[in-house]
């Protein structure tokens, strides 16, 4: 006897699992409360279950998808890591001596764009919730740009620690704006290959900003290099930020160059998440929620961690390099190595991801550590005369990106009701603050070049981080467990919820993971 469902008028008040209503496909349309509703309708009364999704037609949704975004992304990124790398290679070009920094400033340098990351990240978060993702990230792009050239007119300390602060701001969206449009228009099971294919060009960042550094090490003009370095950085961002204005979709119902009936699949094809899209008005209850589920703090520790090597190489990487016996232009030149190093890594990583059993993110993430755990001991502990030995170490020190890549997926995939995934991808980033901070202070500059504390930091981040995907994989386990428990409870009661009218009515309603009882923890 079919049971009856009933209607899911307003949020759930019960927790961790338990739904008071549920309502079939003919009334969704009447409430979905978010933006575009009637096509979200439309698009569930079309497609009401995967099985009436054609899968050749959506094979071909996906690849014309990946050709209108993943580049869009993927070049933003590129332009995201040159930018945050432009002080390392100015570095090198002799910034130090003409703005007379001493002592721990240039470490100060490196901080303070944190500083601005910080402070404005949970903010500008909010602010995306409220606005067209597409829009808000080009402007702030647009903004990156401009105080990057504004840069290369400092005349001091505290004038270049103002300007990277504020860049810092302008720059805090760029990692939850990529994650919340990669959610918004692939599935879970997508999502760790496609955020894989924008990170991958952080390594073509750090080939392509030893191309950008050699070439501008060879210009004889009016200006110290490094001043041109800023220029021709933030110049090229600027430019980029119309393109992304023009191109980027702000959303699946409105994604020009695709028919209605391919933004209707869009739609269908992501009821699968259980996370919802599209959903503008803060709801304060999810701010809350998120703010005290533990899983949020794990995510913080996670960002934390990952950035501790980060902090440290992307500002010292080049240091770190000429400090080895190379000049300054063939520094440079072996930064390109080491970025497409990092894109092998990735790229490996998100294959292995793909063609192991489902649910094995965190095993994935934790076999590509070791790689850089073995790293970061054989730079310490091999003689100081190992020249390419310890390029090597160095080199292998780059696996730890594909852990952090595909562990990003878990924060996409494992957080449900948009502002709950706003505030959590927020935090992960603010950990990363935190980490970005404090990394440059292990690099201490009486003990350049082998920098041996921080490469020490690397390595003690590195073993904590091993340790925390297996944290991770017994804690979305357990969650699990309690979602069928309550599932089993409602069935006997007759509510089934997980129905195809179940999994309809819960789809694009605004839930959080502890609200929704269809919501199954990938790990």
């Amino acid at each position: 006897m079919a049971e009856e469902i009933p209607d899911l008028k307003e949020p759930p008040e019960a927790i961790d699992g338990n739904v008071e209503h549920v309502e079939s496909n003919v009334h969704i349309a009447r409430k979905i409360n978010q933006r575009h509703a009637d096509m979200y309708a439309e698009a569930l009364l079309q497609y009401p279950d995967d099985h009436s999704i054609d899968r050749e037609a959506e094979k071909k949704l996906k690849r014309k998808l990946d050709r209108r975004i993943l580049p869009l992304l993927g070049i933003c990124y590129f332009f995201y890591y040159v930018d945050k790398t432009t002080l390392s290679y100015a570095a090198i070009f002799g910034i130090q001596s003409d703005l007379h920094l001493k002592g721990a400033e240039y470490s100060w340098l490196s901080s303070a764009f944190y500083f601005g990351w910080l402070f404005w990240s949970i903010p500008s978060n909010l602010i995306m919730q409220r606005c067209p993702p597409a829009y808000y990230l080009a402007f702030n792009i647009f903004m990156w740009g401009a105080l990057l050239m504004a840069q290369a007119a400092a005349k001091d300390f505290a004038a270049l620690t103002v300007l990277r602060i504020l860049s810092g701001a302008f720059e805090a969206i760029a990692d939850p704006a990529f994650m919340l449009i990669t959610s918004m228009y692939y599935t879970r099971e997508e999502q760790p290959s496609r955020i894989s294919a924008w990170y991958a060009w952080n390594g073509v960042g750090i080939a392509g900003g030893g191309l950008i550094g050699y070439g501008i090490g060879q210009i004889e003009g009016a200006l110290r290099s490094w001043r041109y370095e800023f220029i021709v950085v933030g110049a090229l961002c600027t430019f980029w930020s119309i393109v992304l204005l023009l191109l980027l979709p702000n959303s699946p119902t409105t994604f020009w160059g695709f028919s209605k009936q391919e933004r209707l699949l869009m739609i269908a094809r992501v009821r699968r998440n259980q996370t919802g899209v599209e959903h503008q008005k803060i709801k304060w209850g999810q701010v809350k929620e998120a703010y005290l589920d533990y899983k949020t703090w794990l995510f913080v520790l996670f960002g934390f961690l990952g950035a501790i090597p980060n902090g440290g190489i992307s500002n010292f990487s080049t240091l770190v390099i000429q400090g080895l016996g190379f000049d300054t232009l063939h520094t440079a030149l072996l930064g390109i190595p080491q970025g497409v190093l990092i894109v092998i890594w990735i790229a490996l990583g998100a294959v292995v991801n793909k063609y192991m059993p489902p649910d094995n993110r965190t095993t994935v993430s934790a076999l590509f550590m070791l790689p850089t755990i073995a790293g970061g001991l054989g730079f310490l502990l091999a003689p100081p005369d190992a020249y390419v030995g310890r390029l090597i170490c160095f080199y292998l020190t780059g696996s730890y990106q594909a852990s952090f890549v595909i562990s990003l997926s878990l924060v996409t995939s494992n957080t449900g009701g948009q502002s709950k995934k706003m505030i959590v991808s927020g935090m992960v980033w603010f950990g990363s603050c935190v980490g970005n901070i404090a990394a440059p202070f292990f690099y201490k500059s009486e003990q350049a070049p082998s920098y041996h504390l921080g490469i020490g930091s690397l390595l003690v981040a590195n073993v904590a981080e091993f340790l925390l995907f297996f944290v991770f994989r017994y804690a979305f386990k357990w969650e699990n467990r309690r979602k069928e428990k309550a599932r089993a409870a409602l069935r006997e009661t007759g509510v089934i919820t997980d129905s195809t009218e179940g999994l309809n009515a819960t789809a694009f309603q605004n839930l959080t993971d502890k609200e929704n009882p269809n919501f199954v923890y990938v790990y």
